[in-house]
């Protein structure tokens, strides 16, 4: 979609004709933050799972606008962020992994037979099905 400072001409060009688009607001005066529909997202914005896609991440930039749509009835939204601000993902450090490591066996290690399972143990019967009567 072409656009100018937040505005899609396409969709400029059909409000212009007097259609009424319900989830079109680039000013914000309708929604408190600039509002675009379904698949009509400005160039250079995007959302949390699209900078994840790409290596990016927020890095604590407010909510530039976001993206309204209706699904099985419900308002649903997803909120957009400059691509430009966005930071690198940060990786996890080696003793960080091996922590997450050592508490994923914790949750696969039964408390009863102390023994590691392929699945984890399951909270509702505090020990592995082996085990279990």
């Amino acid at each position: 979609p072409a656009m100018t400072a937040g505005r899609v001409a396409e969709l400029d060009a059909l409000t212009g004709r007097g259609m009424f688009l319900a989830f079109y607001d680039p000013d914000g005066s309708r929604y408190g933050l600039p509002t675009y529909p379904y698949h009509w997202a400005p160039a250079g914005l995007l959302t949390a799972r699209q900078l994840r896609a790409k290596g990016l991440r927020p890095g604590g930039q407010d909510i530039t606008a976001q993206i309204l749509w209706r699904h099985r009835k419900q308002r649903r939204v997803a909120y957009l962020y400059r691509e430009a601000l966005a930071m690198p993902k940060r990786h996890a450090s080696p003793a960080q992994l091996a922590a997450i490591a050592k508490a994923l066996r914790a949750r696969r290690t039964c408390p009863t037979c102390g023994a590691e399972k392929p699945y984890y143990i399951p909270r509702s019967l505090g020990e592995c099905l082996d085990c279990t009567p």
